[in-house]
């Protein structure tokens, strides 16, 4: 098996031949004991900038419920139909473009590298308990974990065998990054206004449901089309991945246009639906005329300095699949995350338009549906963005099985989270997770 280990010299084959065919992670993938970490050294070297001269990322050779998460076999990958087998997981979500093809984003010319500070004692509160994040690591299947404030990493460890040079399939995080590159698509004219209709880009939906919504709509959820998304391997968001990946496949345009029932008026009610960002991503690529990959590493990801090249999923035809399955190594997905803390500025240049980043993570007052508590029973909902209830501005990127990047723009604070939890919507789990981030921001975001 070829390694997806690569950073910048080493560059992932454009197309990766191994197609999924017969399922379609939920996203696509439905359908030991933890012992403490090693030190070693970061993939920058021990006295590089990023180091400090302090030590580096820790890693562990195994993790919670190692040997039923395939410790025993290498943590393998396993074949097109038994990736999403419990025993394959760790290796599916490290190496998820070795399954489907796959357009690489090439990493920075010139590394941004990231300080390091000595790592602190971290604990947090969850239920009546105190807990430290030692105990959270060796109760909760986390493949990585960082935390950074602003420049400097704080605490960076891997379990399960995994490394800084994995790249970390991100599942539905990639509904966020695909909302950036709308707003800076709106902000050079590519796309004259968020309240245009789908349609006026993608004239193959022109008489379907979703043509006549507006992107403003399908970056709120709120298109009003049916969309069933359960995770039981039969809903709307399976026949979507197996149109789009399976073989041979479908054309995405006709993929989408099948849902195509409207049961509330666009605008009115929060429903989430990964078919919306799959037409965005048919809006993006249609305005800008060059893949959706290529985009974001001449707007976003050569300029945020990252270290490594990530990849990003296509179907049959060579489209993204916006709504899923981008892969990046952990400290490039905290890069993203550094650049939303500074509402889409980096080191001096404006890189994702500031009302933008306002708009997408603020709940405005004509649109209580999205808040928190009325979107979902926590969370409210911007453009493709999750927003934490509180007067504080924070929100979050979130994807199946524990995949997260929490930021708090006040402090800077930035928390990445990768992880192969057993079920796909874990909300307990989440919900310890939220609690250890709550419990970052009160230690260090003052």
């Amino acid at each position: 098996m070829p390694s997806t280990k690569q950073h910048c010299g080493h560059r992932a084959t454009e197309k990766l031949a191994l197609r999924f065919c017969s399922l379609a992670l939920p996203i696509i993938l439905v359908a030991v004991s933890w012992a403490p970490s090693a030190r070693a050294q970061s993939a920058a070297g021990p006295d590089s900038p990023e180091s400090g001269g302090v030590p580096g990322p820790a890693f562990s050779e195994t993790g919670p419920d190692a040997a039923a998460y395939g410790a025993a076999a290498g943590f393998p990958v396993g074949t097109r139909t038994t990736a999403s087998q419990l025993g394959n997981l760790v290796g599916t979500y490290s190496h998820f473009d070795q399954l489907i093809p796959s357009r690489v984003v090439r990493c920075a010319t010139t590394p941004w590298l990231f300080k390091r500070a000595p790592e602190p004692a971290i604990s947090f509160n969850f239920g009546p308990d105190r807990l430290s994040i030692e105990t959270y690591l060796g109760r909760n299947p986390t493949t990585g974990l960082l935390i950074a404030r602003d420049d400097t990493i704080l605490y960076e460890h891997y379990q399960y065998a995994r490394t800084d040079r994995d790249r970390f399939l991100s599942q539905s995080m990639a509904k966020t990054i695909t909302a950036m590159l709308i707003g800076i698509a709106i902000s050079e004219n590519k796309i004259k206004s968020i309240d245009d209709l789908v349609a006026a880009y993608v004239p193959g939906l022109a008489e379907t449901e979703y043509g006549k919504t507006s992107i403003r709509d399908l970056l709120h959820m709120s298109s009003g089309v049916a969309f069933s998304e359960l995770y039981d391997g039969h809903d709307d968001v399976t026949k979507l991945g197996r149109d789009l990946f399976g073989d041979p496949g479908k054309d995405p345009i006709a993929s989408v246009a099948q849902f195509n029932t409207r049961t509330v008026p666009p605008g009115t009610q929060w429903h989430y639906a990964s078919a919306e960002t799959e037409v965005l991503g048919l809006v993006l690529r249609a305005a800008i005329g060059e893949p959706v990959a290529d985009y974001l590493h001449d707007r976003i990801w050569g300029a945020i300095g990252t270290e490594a090249d990530a990849s990003w999923a296509m179907d049959g035809t060579g489209q993204e699949a916006t709504f899923c399955c981008f892969n990046a190594t952990l400290r490039d997905y905290a890069r993203l995350g550094r650049l939303l803390a500074h509402d889409g500025a980096w080191e001096g240049r404006q890189l994702i338009p500031q009302r933008w980043l306002l708009d997408a993570t603020t709940v405005p007052p004509s649109s209580g549906y999205l808040a928190p508590g009325a979107a979902t029973p926590y969370f409210g909902y911007g453009y493709q963005v999750w927003i934490l209830p509180g007067a504080q501005r924070r929100f979050a990127l979130l994807g199946l099985r524990g995949q997260m990047i929490l930021v708090d723009p006040a402090s800077k604070l930035v928390m990445v989270h990768t992880a192969v939890r057993k079920n796909t919507s874990d909300r307990a789990s989440n919900a310890e997770t939220i609690a250890l981030w709550r419990g970052v921001v009160e230690q260090f975001g003052k």
